[in-house]
């Protein structure tokens, strides 16, 4: 029997409700089924991240891989479309998928090593932006969900947001609203992981890190840039300013478009904060969102 962790168990009752729990209670025979169904076999400790259950395994002719379990949705069935056009190029490979469930079979990179743990804070951010680079640099596959959808959809919901903040973060979370309606008739076309920060790169043998769980969207890769500022959190104004700069710089990005779709996320983030009830917005991304208006 595999070990399905209470943490997941909860998440998925939390954020799918009935769904998440009968994805839990399946989870077991699931992963029988594949192991069978793919002559693998366990090769260590389940791991889990909020959506998914991670077994480590072996394939039968000896080579390691990681066998991903997961509730089918909007976000995960465009990820073995994204795992397929980016090939290997930076991120790690898809080696089977079961489009009924949702089930991959993917390259297994090293899980100890974290982008987050490599103890050079400018360092890791020009590592992630070299894997940026090169997984926007490919137009998205058709099929995909859009950011022009996205934010049309944000958009709408503004008004009912901002009444139920205080002056200061209304104000804000406005003005991140205008910054996308200057911007949302071109949202871009190119693959965007949508959730590339530090934890999300792995060390690997066939390359030096390698990119896990993408959730992918196509759209403008200016809105890719947020997870990069607010992880490794430093909130030295001048320091938010040196990684967005490097960021646009590596992409190749006008720095005002990719400063309204930051914003954009901003707004993303601060919408969903407000509709679970939070009273004020995140207040690392304010600062985010000022020290960029600012410089």
């Amino acid at each position: 029997m595999i070990d399905v962790p209470g943490e997941l168990a909860a998440s998925q009752a939390k954020y799918n409700g009935e769904a998440g729990r009968a994805f839990i209670a399946e989870l077991p025979g699931r992963a029988e089924e594949f192991l069978g169904r793919w002559g693998l076999r366990l090769d260590g400790a389940s791991m889990h991240g909020v959506a998914s259950l991670v077994l480590p395994v072996v394939r039968e002719d000896g080579t390691p891989a990681a066998l991903k379990l997961q509730l089918l949705d909007e976000e995960s069935e465009g990820e073995p479309v994204a795992l397929r056009a980016w090939d290997g190029d930076g991120v790690v490979r898809l080696l089977e998928h079961d489009p009924v469930t949702g089930t991959m079979l993917l390259e297994r990179a090293d899980h100890t090593r974290h982008l987050s743990r490599l103890g050079d804070e400018r360092e890791a951010v020009r590592i992630l932006a070299g894997l940026l680079a090169r997984l926007s640099a490919l137009p998205a596959p058709p099929g995909l969900r859009g950011l022009g959808d996205a934010a049309a959809r944000m958009l709408a919901r503004v008004p009912a947001a901002t009444a139920r903040l205080g002056a200061e973060d209304a104000a804000l979370l406005a003005d991140c609203a205008a910054a996308v309606r200057e911007v949302a008739g071109e949202p871009g076309d190119r693959l965007l992981h949508w959730d590339l920060h530090y934890d999300n790169v792995l060390g690997a043998e066939r390359e030096p890190w390698l990119v896990i769980d993408p959730k992918p969207l196509a759209g403008d890769p200016g809105f890719e840039l947020l997870p990069a500022l607010t992880d490794l959190w430093n909130p030295d104004p001048a320091e938010i300013r040196w990684r967005f700069d490097l960021l646009t710089e590596r992409l190749g990005l006008d720095r005002e478009r990719a400063l309204a779709w930051t914003l954009g996320r901003v707004l993303q983030n601060g919408l969903w904060d407000v509709e679970d009830g939070e009273p004020a917005l995140d207040a690392d991304q304010v600062v985010i969102a000022r020290s960029l208006l600012a410089g």
